[in-house]
């Protein structure tokens, strides 16, 4: 992870101390490309903990919009002096990535700072596909350019990144639900009769793991779709899809704890997950 630019040491250094598997999947990338995957899931990282970091709306949106506008410097070869964007601006160079997908990114987590659950399983859907594909997407195109934006990968990061996005927020229900924030759809919530103030309490209603459930099986369906629309795909893109692992690991890991979000198993990283993803990468899946 050595640099000549010391930028680009402290974005790995990063992405290991708070977002472990994402780092880790990043690892198995070419070392050419390595760099700007860390800094493309450092701005990630930074711009997801906005509301846990400022809880007034107003601040935070000011926050979000001084990430928009660092961004299009950063884009325009005009960075704002900062650990995370100088690096990012080589990623933005060096892959031709789309803005599109950064404005999609800082969009959903504007989202956040509404704190509404989603009303149905679609408006959750369109928020992973904001905080989470459209991250997948940067991931390809600065691993694999023109490669990166075909149909079959757009496709693919689309499903992938709903699958992981639904997978960390079932798993995040117990932190979430602690910062009274809930990502569960509000329909959901009302057929198996809970109320969202039972989550947020921590109470752990006894409807609570038929909902989650639910979405767990979303989230294997969207994986599955990710991997059958990935077949073909150039191997040089498989580490922006290595998530995938991950995601699988975890749901495996949730349906055998009853679905219960507050099991240790499902909070606790799984077991072999280094040897995993490197079978997988051998393997040339995901």
């Amino acid at each position: 992870m050595s640099s000549d630019n010391p930028g680009l040491g402290y974005c790995g250094a990063l992405l290991r101390r708070h977002d472990p598997d994402r780092y880790l999947t990043a690892l198995f990338a070419p070392s050419a490309r390595r760099e700007s995957l860390f800094a493309l899931y450092a701005f990630n990282l930074e711009i997801a903990r906005t509301r846990e970091a400022i809880r007034e709306p107003m601040m935070g949106r000011i926050r979000l919009q001084w990430w928009r506008d660092a961004v299009a410097g950063a884009a325009t070869g005009k960075p704002y002096r900062h650990e995370i964007l100088e690096p990012l601006a080589t990623a933005i160079r060096e892959g031709s990535l789309s803005m599109a997908w950064f404005e999609r990114l800082i969009d959903a987590r504007e989202q956040d700072l509404d704190g509404d659950a989603p009303a149905d399983m679609p408006a959750l859907l369109r928020y992973a596909e904001g905080s989470s594909a459209a991250l997948t997407w940067l991931a390809l195109e600065s691993l694999g350019g023109e490669t990166g934006r075909t149909p079959a990968a757009v496709e693919a990061g689309r499903r992938l990144g709903a699958a992981w996005a639904l997978t960390g927020l079932l798993r995040a229900v117990p932190y979430h639900a602690s910062q009274r924030q809930l990502h569960l759809p509000a329909d959901l919530l009302s057929r198996h009769g809970v109320r969202s103030e039972d989550i947020l309490e921590l109470r752990r209603p006894a409807g609570l793991p038929s909902i989650v459930r639910e979405v767990a099986v979303e989230a294997a369906s969207q994986l599955q779709a990710a991997r059958d629309a990935a077949r073909g795909l150039p191997r040089p893109l498989l580490p922006a899809l290595l998530p995938g692992t991950l995601a699988g690991l975890y749901l495996k890991r949730l349906a055998r704890a009853g679905f219960d979000p507050y099991a240790p198993a499902v909070q606790d990283a799984p077991p072999g997950r280094v040897w995993r993803l490197t079978l997988r990468n051998l393997l040339g899946r995901f």
